[in-house]
């Protein structure tokens, strides 16, 4: 398994509660394929270097996990169909 951090704004104008769902959701497809958590941070609102779909801010998570290449592709799809997330990012972190 290899180490990776993924980084997801969730879109400003949905309800604190909803935002808490989106991050729990896409949490929930990791740990379902098996992928050990090791760090998980909520950043909280920030400005956009640029405007995204017409949003300036957005709120900001960020999870370090140890997962499979396969799991890593199933949360890009997940993601990428989801219309809450403006923007993600998912880089491999190498080991020292």
């Amino acid at each position: 398994m290899n180490k990776y951090e993924i980084t997801f704004i969730v879109r400003p104008d949905i309800e604190e509660a909803q935002m808490k769902k989106v991050a729990e959701d896409l949490k929930k497809v990791l740990t379902d394929g098996k992928a050990n958590i090791i760090e998980e941070k909520t950043i909280g609102q920030r400005e956009l270097a640029y405007e995204i779909n017409k949003f300036t801010t957005g709120y900001y998570y960020l999870y370090v996990v140890e997962a499979s290449i396969d799991l890593v592709k199933e949360f890009d799809r997940v993601v990428r169909i989801n219309e809450n997330i403006l923007r993600h990012l998912i880089v491999r972190v190498e080991e020292k």
